[in-house]
């Protein structure tokens, strides 16, 4: 009876770094311990719960104004193209005013401690722009705070709007849009991010790494 050759014989697991792709006794070993799994998932979200508890996201708010192009009295008889041509001009300008220094300067005279360079960084965010609910974000971690900044964007937004299409000038808006603020009473503030979200991407993050460690490593379990 032949022997095998040393090289040919089983290498130990568990005992350094091996590139070579794991096993099916590997793998099947690591699926049946449930309790590693179990445990890592639980410091993960205690971690992501810390997490929250330490730094939590800021705070939320929404009001929306529901801005109307009234197509088909611009445009009565013309093509598509000219009235996707029409939208787009007349959206870039609204987007435009929404960030103005006229429009923000209306904002900071009502939400004190607030300057038109930090709503700009990210403070305060424009959604959904087009014909419907333009919805105006403020992100804060005062929730009282947060909803003043939404309410008041929304309110000056609209008021500039208004005083554009007033004011007629060349180069202006088109006088058939109208604007209304539809929700800026009563805003309910919420965190960014829940945290249940932060616990349960705690534990995905801790199984992840847990499982890369252990078919890199080759741990006997």
């Amino acid at each position: 009876m032949k022997r095998r050759s040393r090289s040919t014989e089983a290498k130990p697991r568990g005992t350094g770094l091996i590139l070579s792709p794991a096993s099916a006794d590997e793998i099947v070993g690591l699926l049946r311990a449930w309790r590693f799994w179990f445990l890592g998932g639980l410091i993960g979200a205690l971690l992501g719960a810390a997490a929250y508890a330490a730094a939590p996201p800021p705070y939320r708010a929404r009001a929306t104004v529901n801005v109307d192009f009234h197509l088909e009295q611009a445009w009565p008889e013309s093509t598509d193209r000219e009235q996707f041509y029409y939208l787009e001009r007349e959206t870039r300008k609204l987007m435009e005013i929404a960030m103005s220094d006229a429009t923000l300067g209306k904002v900071a005279g009502a939400v004190p401690s607030i300057t038109i360079n930090e709503m700009r960084a990210g403070t305060l965010q424009l959604s959904q722009p087009g014909s419907g609910g333009w919805h105006f974000y403020a992100d804060d971690h005062n929730p009282e705070r947060v909803a003043a900044l939404a309410s008041a964007w929304a309110r000056a937004f609209a008021e500039e709007v208004q005083r554009e299409i007033i004011a007629g000038s060349a180069g202006g808006l088109e006088p058939f849009i109208t604007v209304a603020v539809v929700q800026a009473e009563s805003i309910l503030p919420r965190r960014t991010q829940s945290a249940g979200m932060y616990m349960l991407i705690g534990a995905g993050l801790a199984l992840s790494l847990s499982v890369f460690s252990i078919l890199l490593f080759r741990f006997r379990l």
